[in-house]
């Protein structure tokens, strides 16, 4: 019995510490509204600092210059060979009939905009490619037929004509260079086919290189992008377009909230060229660049990374003539500081050719200007960024017989082959390849084993030990290495 009362006592007891707590929180409350009545005032007037802009104007005002872009190609798939089986009366044979190839349509779909009244469309190149039919819908849901009158596979851009009945609505191109890392963004377009969807976040980063081209200097983004909104336009707070929506990354297909939009300031530029002429013309300097890494600059004598280290000049070209050479480390195009080797293909294709501009570069440790006349660039003569990877040794080297040196267009005393990497070694981690052929040790030609082995012993210090390579494709490249030959 006594110890019935003493549980009695304690659900009591707790009964009352909890009501007691309720009237505490209901006095606290009161006291916060009452007695003082800034409190929350205050957290209402900092939410609102931080709250989500409306898109809600800005969408309205711009999704009628939104477009659907159905593209229709008819493909022929693979011949294949049928045989007869094991009832066909040679067993043993197999004799083959041909069959003709089965010809199939198939139908893609992107985003686009438009950014001339009389119906002129932007998208991606990747969205028309080998189309056969381009249906353009506007958001009315008005269809016309489209003919693209440009296109740039380098920068994955195309230019579609419709004509239209009467007069389109049509977006304005903005400045991609104001925006900032942070700055919120609206995407517009038709993913998975769910036509005018509108999307919005922040820009993530500027400047990305995706390996998508020569000129890849992408606009990232966490605006949901998903398949079928490439083309599609990233407009800024003002409804103005920034970018051209044209990839994601993802293992799944779908948004993981990193997508990339070309930036309009360098469609602005080619849009003239594609509209009159169809394909863009571009400067072509001749020179193929890798980045600076750390090694590479001590390696170089050089205080910091910055610039572009030529890697490679072509014969003959603008470069070469104006006496650029390999080694040169380019930090300042035609008055434009040039940060990295990224930069500096842009730079050059944006130049009119046969415009002479200054360029310095560091050479022994000193600037050095050279006056360039740039040259028309093609498909025979582009030059691509050489990714310059970490690199160390664990190579075979063997020499190279004067035939070989011949056929593969090396000088009578030049180059010494490497004939096998070891797997797992850090010059199998840095890209070196059997096949590759070593031009230089420490800046000093060499034709022998003996010879890179000599370099290799006058290497002194903690000076990574810099080699000139030569690839299986007769491109070059330099790699700063840290350990000896083994």
């Amino acid at each position: 019995m006594k110890s019935t009362k003493v549980i009695v006592v304690a659900i009591a007891l707790a009964f009352a510490l909890v009501a007691g707590g309720f009237a505490v929180g209901r006095e606290t409350q009161k006291s916060g509204t009452q007695e003082n009545p800034n409190l929350y005032n205050a957290s209402a007037s900092q939410s609102r600092n931080v709250a989500i802009p409306s898109f809600a104007d800005v969408a309205a005002q711009v999704s009628p210059a939104v477009v659907n872009v159905k593209v229709t190609s008819v493909e022929k798939s693979a011949s294949s060979d049928q045989f007869f089986g094991k009832d066909f009366p040679f067993p043993g044979f197999q004799i083959p009939i041909p069959q003709q190839p089965q010809e199939f349509r198939r139908e893609g779909t992107g985003s686009g905009f438009v950014v001339s009244k009389d119906g002129l469309v932007l998208t991606n190149n990747h969205v028309i490619a080998n189309a056969q039919v381009i249906t353009v819908t506007l958001n009315d849901k008005t269809q016309y037929k489209g003919r693209v009158i440009g296109r740039d596979p380098k920068t994955d851009l195309a230019v579609v004509k419709i004509e239209p009945k009467e007069s389109l609505p049509v977006v304005t191109l903005g400045d991609s260079d104001a925006i900032r890392v942070g700055d919120w963004v609206m995407a517009i377009g038709d993913p998975f086919g769910l036509t005018n969807t509108v999307t919005t976040g922040i820009v993530s980063a500027k400047g990305r290189t995706i390996g998508a081209g020569p000129y890849d200097n992408f606009i990232q983004t966490d605006a949901s992008i998903n398949p079928g909104n490439s083309g599609g336009p990233l407009f800024d707070m003002g409804g103005k377009v920034v970018g051209i929506n044209t990839a994601i990354l993802s293992q799944s297909g779908g948004n993981v909230g990193i997508g990339f939009a070309i930036p309009v300031n360098l469609v602005k530029a080619l849009l003239p060229q594609l509209e009159t002429k169809g394909n863009v013309t571009r400067g072509w300097l001749g020179v193929a660049v890798q980045p600076i890494t750390p090694e590479l600059a001590q390696s170089f004598g050089l205080k910091q990374t910055e610039g572009a280290l030529v890697a490679d000049v072509t014969a003959q070209g603008p470069a070469q003539k104006a006496g650029i050479k390999r080694g040169d480390v380019i930090v300042n195009y035609d008055g434009k500081k040039v940060d990295n080797s990224s930069m500096l293909p842009m730079l050059v294709a944006s130049t009119p050719v046969d415009k002479t501009v200054p360029i310095q570069v560091i050479r022994n440790g000193k600037i050095e200007t050279f006056n360039v006349e740039i040259g028309k660039l093609n498909d025979q003569n582009l030059a691509l960024n050489k990714e310059e990877e970490k690199s160390d040794w664990g190579l075979s080297l063997q020499n190279i017989p004067p035939e070989e040196r011949s056929r593969m267009g090396l000088s009578a005393n030049s180059g010494v082959a490497v004939t096998a990497v070891e797997p797992g070694s850090p010059a199998a981690d840095s890209g070196i390849q059997p096949g590759d052929v070593i031009l230089q040790v420490n800046q000093t030609p060499v034709s022998s084993v003996a010879g890179v082995k000599s370099e290799v012993a006058k290497a002194k210090g903690d000076k990574p030990l810099l080699l000139l390579v030569r690839r299986a494709d007769g491109s070059t490249m330099f790699a700063a290495l840290s350990h000896d030959v083994g």
